[in-house]
Parts: structure tokens; C-alpha cells; sequence
């Protein structure tokens, strides 16, 4: 059966039936529920292009990712992204590219060709050029992130507040030398995260120490490098913060290489995004985290960007959400004042 024999099949219009299928808010809810029903009933699936030529819609949302953009963070957020979309016969058209200037050139381009209904942007940075652009565009899109701008819809997690709890929990412990291994500066949640960190030994009166903060990707390789560098120093931390659990590995991994046990001789705190294949508490000591699922997030971005579609506005699409702190056998005293 297709579009026009299910339309003749319920005494409605193409156009109609199309925009109930797709959830456009203008159709009466009696109409949507009846069409919706005759659909389970009949087992009728929409063709997609016949939908689109009724609603003027592409079936399809788009995201690009620059540089590493497929690293395990990236996967495991696409994967609920996708699964969600899905559920609505939505798809991903997904680009790589390698300059700002290249990602700015396909979204201009996206649009033009009405290929996508909308935007997925992530990790959003200060004074993100992108922003003004998808505002240009007149598409909708949702941010992965805290958006820097009014009228963008965004989910982001309490980034400054998982950092500041982190790091006041270290001092609890009575630990001064706090390091932390952060993301790239300029990139929002990487600001608000040095924000919570700057915040907490404020509020200890303990300064700020340049030598302790350290930014990039966020791998093993990395994360080794910069522990190794802070281990080197004349004064070395007794506790480090990292910025996920990629990070971390090469934090422990460093802390070893130094002859030292992590959760003894330097505790060690990473956000956790809920990887499936990589769970702290099987890691030895296991690993005290803050923790946030971004398969999770992944799955309610696309949630609230099928609410943008269907006209609701922005402003009210704008979420954030609270990060549970896992206390774990690698934080404890320092040795200095156990």
C-alpha cells in the first residue's frame, strides 16, 4: 500500500496523512491518533520519499565532525543519536572535515540542497562562528553543549559543577597539590570545567598553579604525557583530575612509570561517559569518576531536536543536567599528611 492508497484508504489528503506520520503539531490530534492507528493496524510503513514530497521534509538530520571526530566519545554518542532517529525513520547524514572553514562550507551547503531537516553542532567554542551561520541558515539544530548564544536550543551537563565537586572532595582529602588534565581551551565545556576547578581551590585560598592545568584530545596518549609532566615537576601533584576516562588510562599508566600506586601515592578522579567497554570499577584501584552517560545524551539531543522540528521553540529546549560523583578506591589521603 502506498501514500495515496492509504490516504483514499482513510478519506484524507496525501499532504495530511504525511504530516500526522510525521508529528506536525498542526494536525488535530484525533486526525494524528487515526491515522497513526490505521497504520499499525494495516502494518503500512510511509515511503520516505513520498513523505518528503508531501511535507517538504528530507528524512534526514546532519552532523559534522572535525579531526579526530570518530574517536570512542564520538561513537558512543552517535549511537544514541542514531537508535533515536531511527525509531522515527530519520537519518543521519554524517561529514568529516578538517578545517572550520570546511565545516562552515557544508553546512552552507547542506542547506542549499535541502538534504537535512536540521543540525546536531558539538562542542561548541567561545565565540563559535557556527552558531551565527545555523541562525543564518533558518534550519533547525540543537547543540551538544552549552550554547553561547540566545535562541539555541542545547543540552550540556553541569560541567563546572562535576570539576568543582571533584576537586573539593581531593581537598576534603586534604590534598593542595590538585592537577588537572583537561580539554582544549577555547572549547566551552573545557572553560567551564578550569571554572569549577579555579573555583573550588579559590574557595580553599589555595592559588592557582599554571603548572598543574594541562589541554588536548582526549586519549591514553595524552592523558600519559601530561601526568608525566606533572610527575617531573620540582613540586608534583598529589592528586590529578582527568577529563575522561581515555585520559585517565594514560594518567595510571604514568603514575606507574613513575613507580608510584595510584590511590596511594596520587589519587586520580576521571568523568566517566559511561563507556561499555570500559567500566572504572573494573580497573585496579578501581576509579572514583563523575559520571554522565553520552550515549544517553546522545539519545535525549535527538528527542528535543524532533520537538525543534515540529515548532517548538528553542528557548524552550534547553537542558542541563546534574553529574553524579562515584567515590572509588583511587582517591584517598595524601601520604604526606596520612
Amino acid at each position: 500500500m502506498n501514500l495515496k492508497e492509504f490516504a483514499s484508504h482513510l478519506g484524507l489528503s496525501q499532504t495530511t496523512v504525511s504530516r500526522a506520520l510525521s508529528g506536525y503539531p498542526e494536525v488535530r490530534a484525533e486526525t494524528r491518533e487515526r491515522v497513526m492507528r490505521a497504520a499499525r493496524e494495516l502494518g503500512y510503513r510511509p515511503n520516505t520519499a513520498a513523505i518528503g514530497l508531501a511535507t517538504g521534509r528530507a528524512g534526514a538530520i546532519g552532523i559534522v565532525l572535525r579531526g579526530t571526530g570518530f574517536g570512542p566519545h564520538a561513537t558512543e554518542f552517535l549511537g544514541g543519536l542514531g537508535g533515536r532517529l531511527q525509531a522515527d525513520d530519520i537519518d543521519m547524514l554524517i561529514s568529516t572535515v578538517e578545517s572550520e572553514e570546511a565545516e562552515l562550507s557544508i553546512y552552507r551547503r547542506l542547506a542549499a540542497s535541502k538534504r537535512v531537516d536540521g543540525f546536531v553542532l558539538h562542542s561548541p567554542r567561545l565565540g563559535d562562528p557556527r552558531l551565527a551561520l545555523l541562525e543564518e541558515l533558518g534550519l533547525p539544530f540543537i547543540v551538544h553543549g552549552r550554547a553561547q548564544a540566545p535562541g539555541c536550543a542545547f543540552l550540556d551537563i553541569d560541567n563546572r559543577g562535576a570539576t568543582r565537586q571533584a576537586t573539593r572532595l581531593l581537598l576534603d582529602f586534604g590534598h593542595r597539590r590538585i592537577a588537572l588534565v583537561n580539554g582544549h581551551r577555547g572549547m566551552v565545556f573545557a572553560e567551564h570545567r578550569h571554572e569549577g576547578y579555579c573555583e573550588a581551590l579559590g574557595e580553599a585560598g589555595i592559588a592557582i598553579d599554571p603548572s598543574l592545568t594541562g589541554n588536548g584530545d582526549f586519549t591514553d596518549e595524552m592523558g600519559f604525557r601530561l601526568t608525566q609532566s606533572f610527575l617531573a615537576g620540582a613540586h608534583p601533584p598529589t592528586a590529578i583530575i582527568a577529563g575522561s576516562m581515555m585520559s585517565a588510562l594514560g594518567a595510571m599508566r604514568a603514575i606507574r612509570a613513575a613507580g608510584l600506586t595510584a590511590g596511594e601515592d596520587v589519587s586520580l578522579i576521571a568523568h566517566d561517559d559511561v563507556f561499555a567497554y570500559l567500566s572504572p570499577e573494573n580497573l585496579i584501584p578501581t576509579l572514583t569518576t563523575t559520571r554522565s552517560s553520552i550515549r544517553a545524551a546522545g539519545t535525549r539531543i535527538a528527542e528535543l531536536l524532533l520537538q525543534r522540528l515540529k515548532g517548538r521553540p528553542a528557548e524552550e529546549l534547553r537542558e542541563v543536567w546534574p553529574v553524579e560523583l562515584v567515590i572509588r578506591r583511587s582517591t584517598g589521603r595524601p601520604r604526606a599528611t596520612g
